[in-house]
């Protein structure tokens, strides 16, 4: 079967102005994606360079299709149809691995037009090395690297004001910009490089704080049916989901130079990214850990089939906007076409999300994600929110490990692992109550941040809940909260 090339697909070719640290699916079907749209549709002429931020031996490269590869974006659209997308992705135009190709890394800072950085090393790739300056080899760490690079530039055009690039790091760490300039000063200083070179940094190049959202699955599973479709063979298919957000903390001049305003609303610049990282948090991220032990002790197996359920449905929907939308600083509208949009993907018939798999360390995820909007919804009210506190029950019920015959394996820290094992089978004998196992849970101040049985009324509440669980089965105990 045919195999992609520039030949046999030509196309346009874009100026290289974008470097790009990363060759995995999400910044393939997210950033390119998004720069290949422009290009076209807006004539932005941003040609991306592909560098592989770390040392492996890899068989295929990007080069091997001339930078071409295509997204296959489906999913649920705002009205609830369904949607499937390929696109023949152009933007990239080459990639480079810098332990092999050092002399072709560095001569990147050296082209005059090159502007942008964008960057998915991963949460761990945005850190520190104390390692040695090596003039013919690359620095280990991205931050290391990316320093390199702004040196070498800062060299070939004597500082100047103008070859500044605009930095915008998509790893899901809070204030990633701030944190990457951080690193890169840190190896300025580690390095004894100039004074002059640090200020030029600091001064001329913008470093974003930004959000990125859109779920890739990579590779799909149906790719031997796509590719009959497509005509052609394609190492590089991503499928993704419709939706995507991407928020940006910084001046204006990435929207501009991109005119990434013909993206919006999915694309926005704010002035200060904490509340919309706290929506997802709490939205996104926190209908995913109430939903789990809820559906799951209920029989069901997958988020989908939680969102095709009547009364899981309810739930979820009562628990975001009756409790944690009331506790998050943007406007009501904003949050609750938030909302919506969290919904439409759980419901997204091409992705099929095991509620098992997303239970992994549930205590942790509870303590960051529904325990703020959890404290602060009592505080607005008076009284502890019911299916919030409902959640933290289900939850504590799915630490048992067993429901009749059915078991299942518990991921999260040994130490929790550990007290569960000792504290549900002292209950189940009747040894202990219920309320005596929530209280020594929530007294656990070096979890939570502080002792929550101090908090007048908080283990009544939840154990309450975790009694119906056990005497009358989940699916009574959910519709006794109507």
């Amino acid at each position: 079967m045919l195999r992609l090339n520039r030949r046999d697909f030509p196309g346009a070719h874009y100026s290289e102005r974008v470097i790009q640290f990363g060759e995995g699916n999400f910044l393939r079907a997210f950033i390119d994606w998004q720069l290949d749209w422009l290009n076209q549709h807006q004539h932005t002429d941003a040609g991306v360079v592909v560098v592989r931020p770390r040392n492996r031996e890899v068989a295929d490269s990007l080069n091997q299709q001339d930078g071409l590869y295509t997204t296959l974006i489906r999913g649920l659209d705002t009205a609830g149809q369904r949607v499937s997308e390929t696109r023949l992705i152009r933007s990239v135009n080459r990639e480079i691995q810098p332990y092999q190709q050092f002399d072709a890394f560095l001569a990147l800072a050296r082209s005059p037009q090159m502007r942008f950085v964008f960057s998915n090393t991963t949460e761990a790739g945005i850190a520190f090395t104390a390692e040695d300056w090596q003039e013919n080899q690359p620095a280990a760490s991205f931050p290391g690297k990316l320093t390199q690079l702004l040196w070498a530039r800062f060299q070939c055009f004597a500082g100047a004001a103008d070859k500044g690039w605009l930095i915008v790091p998509c790893e899901l760490i809070d204030h990633n910009g701030d944190r990457l300039r951080e690193l890169v000063l840190r190896y300025i200083r580690h390095w004894q490089l100039p004074a002059a070179f640090a200020q030029w940094v600091t001064q001329n190049c913008a470093f974003y704080n930004t959000l990125v959202d859109r779920i890739v699955t990579g590779y799909p599973d149906d790719g031997a049916a796509i590719t009959a479709q497509l005509g052609y063979e394609d190492r590089y298919l991503v499928a993704g989901e419709v939706y995507y957000q991407f928020v940006l903390q910084g001046p204006e001049a990435l929207m501009q130079e991109l005119q990434l305003a013909a993206l919006a609303p999915a694309v926005k610049r704010v002035a200060d990214i904490t509340p919309y990282k706290a929506q997802k948090v709490a939205i996104l991220n926190g209908a995913h850990t109430a939903l789990v032990p809820v559906a799951f002790l209920a029989g069901l197996e997958s988020v989908g089939e939680a969102m095709d359920d009547a009364e899981m449905a309810a739930f979820i929907d009562a628990l975001l906007r009756n409790e944690i939308i009331p506790t998050l600083d943007l406007p009501r509208d904003e949050l609750e076409a938030f909302t919506a949009a969290v919904i439409c993907r759980f419901r997204n018939p091409f992705i099929r999300h095991a509620l098992l798999s997303i239970a992994l360390n549930g205590m942790t995820k509870f303590r960051t994600r529904l325990l703020p909007p959890l404290l602060q919804a009592q505080q607005q009210t008076g009284h502890w929110p019911a299916h919030l506190t409902f959640a933290l029950a289900a939850l504590l019920a799915f630490y048992r490990g067993e429901q009749g015959d059915r078991r299942w394996p518990l991921q999260d820290d040994e130490s929790w692992l550990q007290r569960f094992a000792r504290l549900w089978p002292q209950v189940m004998a009747q040894q202990k109550t219920p309320e005596q196992l929530v209280h020594a849970v929530l007294s656990e101040a070096q979890h939570w941040g502080e002792d929550l049985t101090q908090r007048p009324g908080l283990v009544a509440a939840v154990s309450e809940h975790l009694n119906n669980i056990l005497v009358h089965g989940m699916r009574t105990a959910l519709n006794a909260l109507r």
